[in-house]
């Protein structure tokens, strides 16, 4: 059963340098809260996993806790570059990080086979594209039944999966709700599992398109209200575009990054 935490709790004891952690939250129920504890506890050397990385991702590069990231699709929602991420890409601040992209299809493929205990998971979609020239994670293979070649993507299976998610019962029983990623699927892949919640309660009662992970599933989950700020958890609160905006202008510059952190992170 998962063991109800701290959130600071739950992060120093689940997490050690050099780990592979998956920050699952698909434009909505970003552990936000989570990845500002990771920085605080000043970890290093890790490979973060995420789709759409986004704000959080560029607050974890900048502040040197990212040694690779492992991706589809890296920006500011609907405003552009991610200045961290870009700045360790092109010039090692604060220090160099290695990159594997993927679509979001060859991503969620790879959680999807760590979730199932495989080895890979097997697509179409990157055939054709030569990108298993550049990374280790994409091969082809040929189907032993039709003789098409396909594309094999390598399994992940995090040290450490945290997600955010709405509601939890006593007994560790997560509910979410709304746009969803891959979050079940990270959670199933992890071998170690934190879910930071907005709320405990009593019992969970059914809501329209809901997703349960139960307390087996999961290893610990702690109490972070707002967990997803600026993103938005649906039922709770909305996200906040204008801190969106804002954070182009926060993170373009290494010494304006630097001080906004200080200010409101560590």
């Amino acid at each position: 059963m998962a063991e109800i935490v701290s959130l600071q709790e739950g992060i120093g004891s689940l997490l050690k340098n050099g780990d592979t952690v998956a920050l699952e939250g698909f434009t909505h129920l970003i552990p936000m809260s989570a990845g500002h504890e990771i920085i605080r506890q000043r970890f290093e050397e890790l490979t973060v996993v995420r789709l759409t990385p986004d704000l959080i991702s560029d607050q974890l590069i900048g502040s040197g806790c990212v040694k690779k990231l492992v991706f589809s699709w890296g920006g500011n929602p609907g405003v552009g570059s991610l200045h961290r991420f870009r700045d360790a890409v092109e010039h090692g601040w604060p220090h160099p990080l290695e990159i594997d992209e993927h679509s979001h299809a060859g991503l969620t493929n790879r959680f999807v086979a760590g979730a199932s205990g495989l080895p890979f998971a097997v697509m179409r979609g990157y055939r054709g594209t030569g990108l298993d020239m550049f990374t280790a994670t994409v091969a082809p293979i040929t189907c032993p039944f039709t003789g098409e070649e396909l594309r094999a993507v390598a399994a992940i299976n995090p040290d450490l999966s945290v997600i955010h998610a709405q509601r939890a019962d006593r007994n560790g029983n997560v509910q979410l709700w709304g746009i969803t990623g891959v979050q079940k699927e990270a959670v199933l892949a992890g071998r170690k599992s934190l879910v930071t919640v907005e709320e405990i309660v009593e019992e969970l009662d059914p809501r329209p398109g809901d997703v349960i992970i139960p307390t087996w599933l999961i290893t610990a989950v702690a109490v972070s209200p707002g967990g997803s700020r600026p993103s938005y958890a649906a039922g709770y609160y909305q996200r906040d575009n204008d801190f969106y905006i804002a954070w182009d202008t926060i993170s373009r510059d290494r010494e304006t990054f630097l001080s906004w952190m200080k200010d409101n992170v560590l």
